[in-house]
Parts: structure tokens; C-alpha cells; sequence
């Protein structure tokens, strides 16, 4: 006795190919050797360059799309991989915008998936690959305990653009099989000078593949990119993070200067650094700064914005005035008592709690008014 076990998508295909008056027309020239692109296999299933021929009927390909994209395996994978995975296993006019239109509307992707708009102020980076493939396995995760392996096995064999192939595919040499590719059967050789060779090729187009990505890349960053230069008694901005500028300047937030100078250019070191010459309470920084940190000063300013209350280190000590209140916080070990302190320039409002040991160490004097 035997087993034979057949996809029931593709015979669904196979009866609506039987009784179409197009299909049979393309039967009747492929006996004759009129249809070069089309083949019929043993099963009777009309392929067109090695695809399967699906006729313009709803349900089928709803049916495929469905399976392709709302299934446990294929965990809602965006259209363009859904696109290329259709493409090399079925053909019918329009399949890409079906598959656009399908993702669009999809329910699940629209309450879950992540936005991704532009960037918001100074923040370039945050829809970057890494940040989105985040924001992509993020989604998967949601049911993590139940979907982990569905998810491994989607990331695997879905389609990668610098690949120009799934990863799977690129690893093993051959598709995975899923429910929609399940038609790969027949011998296949393990072993032998065939297959090292088949290897071999695979891995100088992957390599290939890579390269082509990397060149595309670098073609997109070059459009807007521009070699910056300046020369000496040039003066430039120099660029501080937000970080750096709460830190340098008796700002907070967002709303610390992005730039402080502008300063002098004195020397250039090397093609993409230049040694500045600044003021004289900043002379405890290095004055050599790389060209991205730099910013041309198109006027130079009659007077420079004043730097004033900046040590050397590039930080201001603010000192605690006062003590507003105390209070005693149990901890799972200890009890530990907290100080609620007003420090110079600040408003009441702004006091913040911290821990008594620390202020007696650092500001003794501090508790000799308080009782």
C-alpha cells in the first residue's frame, strides 16, 4: 500500500484550470510546441515559467493570499515579502497589487504593527534597520510563550532583500517546505561532487548578492551626501549633545543649544579634524574636534554667546540651600532616611529627595541650621 499526499490548494487550482476555455487553448498549444512558457506537469496543472497558472477567480486567490499571510507560520509578514515568496510559486495578472491591497487591509497588521513615520526633532536614528527589525520581532513576541517557533521559522524563510533570497534558502539551497511549496518531491542527492559545486555557486551569489545591497546602500547615503571642509580662520558652531548640553549650559531638556561658539578653526588635522582655539575657561577640553561636530558660521557675531558659570570639566555645581522635610523609607533590608533639599536657583517645587548619609558627607554644614 501506499501514501501519496498532495496539497488540496493546488487541486482546487488543477479543477478550475479543467473546465477554463483559456487553459485548455494553452493545453492544445503546448502539444504543438506553440506555448514556450507554459508547461503542463503530470498531475495536469498548467505551469507558466515554472509557476503555477492561477485563473481570475476570487476565492483561489484569496485563498493563497490568506495562506501566505494569516497563517500561524507566516506571521503577517509585510507585502513585499509576501510578494516575492507568491511570486516564485504562483502567477496571475496583477498579483502584486493584490498583495499590496491585501496587507492593506488586513485587520490584524493595522491594530498591531508598528508606524513607521519620519523622525521627530533630533531623533534620525530611531528608524534605522536595527530599530525596525526591533519593532518588526516586537510584534511577533506579543504571544512569544505560543508563537516563538512560528516566528524563528518566518524571520527564516521569508524573503531578504540583500540575499535576494530567504535565509533558509540561502543556507540549505532550496526553499523550505510550507503548505503553499510543498511540491518538491522526488530524489535528491546528498552526496558528491554535484552538490559541493552547487554549493560552491551558492555561495559567490549570496556573496554577490551582499555586495550588489551594500553598493545600493552606499548609492542611497551619496545622494545627499556632501564632503565638509573648512579652512583655517574659518569660524565654526561646535555641536553638543543633548546630554552634554544639560551639563554645559543652565538648560534642561530638549531645549538645550545644539551649538555653542562660534569659535575660530586654527589648524586642520588630517582631512576630517581641525583644532579650534577656545576661550580660555574651556581650556580643559581637547581643541581638536571631528568634522561632523562642526558647523559653518555663515556671520560671525559681533560678541560670542557668554559661557559664563562653566568649569573647566564642562559641568556646574549646584549646592543645596535647604532642607524642606524628612522622611524614612523601609527598604527589604534597612530603613533608610531621605532629605527632601532645595538647591540654588531652584524653587521649592523643585527640591528633590535624597539620601541623608550622602548630603552629611558631602554637606555637613547643611544640617546645622535644620533642626
Amino acid at each position: 500500500a501506499t501514501f501519496e499526499a498532495e496539497p488540496t490548494l493546488e487541486q482546487e487550482i488543477r479543477k478550475h484550470q479543467k473546465t477554463d476555455e483559456k487553459i485548455q487553448e494553452i493545453r492544445e498549444q503546448i502539444k504543438v510546441g506553440k506555448a514556450p512558457h507554459f508547461r503542463e506537469d503530470e498531475q495536469g496543472t498548467v505551469w507558466y515559467k515554472n509557476r503555477i497558472r492561477v485563473l481570475d477567480v476570487d476565492s483561489i486567490k484569496k485563498l493563497i493570499l490568506s495562506e501566505a499571510h494569516d497563517t500561524t507560520y507566516s506571521i503577517h509578514q509585510g507585502s513585499t515579502k509576501m510578494y516575492h515568496d507568491l511570486k516564485k510559486r504562483f502567477w496571475w495578472y496583477g498579483i502584486k497589487r493584490a498583495v499590496a491591497e491585501y496587507v492593506a487591509v488586513c485587520d490584524t497588521c493595522q491594530r498591531v504593527k508598528a508606524e513607521h513615520p519620519r523622525p521627530t526633532a533630533y531623533h534620525p536614528k530611531i528608524d534605522g534597520q536595527t530599530e525596525g527589525t526591533n519593532q518588526i520581532l516586537e510584534d511577533m513576541l506579543r504571544a512569544w510563550d505560543k508563537s516563538l517557533p512560528y516566528a524563528e521559522f518566518s524571520c527564516n524563510n521569508s524573503y531578504q532583500a540583500s540575499l535576494k533570497k530567504s535565509p533558509f534558502e540561502a543556507l540549505y539551497g532550496r526553499r523550505c517546505r510550507t503548505l503553499l511549496f510543498w511540491n518538491q518531491t522526488g530524489e535528491k542527492q546528498v552526496f558528491g561532487p554535484d552538490l559541493i559545486r552547487e554549493a560552491e555557486q551558492q555561495i559567490k551569489m549570496v556573496c554577490e548578492n551582499l555586495r550588489v545591497a551594500q553598493s545600493r546602500q552606499k548609492s542611497y547615503a551619496d545622494v545627499r551626501r556632501r564632503d565638509l571642509s573648512f579652512k583655517v580662520d574659518d569660524f565654526v558652531y561646535l555641536k553638543v549633545t543633548p546630554m552634554r548640553g544639560i551639563r554645559r549650559f543652565n538648560m534642561k531638556g530638549k531645549l538645550a543649544p545644539r551649538y555653542i561658539g562660534p569659535f575660530k578653526i586654527v589648524e586642520r588635522k588630517g582631512e576630517v579634524a581641525y583644532k579650534l582655539e577656545l576661550p580660555s575657561n574651556l581650556s580643559g577640553i581637547h581643541d581638536v574636534f571631528h568634522v561632523s561636530q562642526l558647523k559653518k558660521c555663515l556671520r560671525v557675531p559681533e560678541e560670542q554667546a557668554p559661557l559664563e558659570g562653566l568649569d573647566e570639566d564642562l559641568t556646574y555645581t549646584e549646592h543645596p540651600v535647604k532642607i524642606l522635610e524628612t522622611s524614612e523609607r523601609v527598604t527589604r533590608n534597612r530603613r533608610v532616611k531621605m532629605c527632601r533639599v532645595q538647591r540654588k536657583h531652584h524653587t521649592e517645587d523643585e527640591a528633590t529627595w535624597e539620601r541623608e548619609e550622602e548630603l552629611r558627607a558631602t554637606y555637613p554644614g547643611l544640617f546645622a541650621n535644620h533642626l
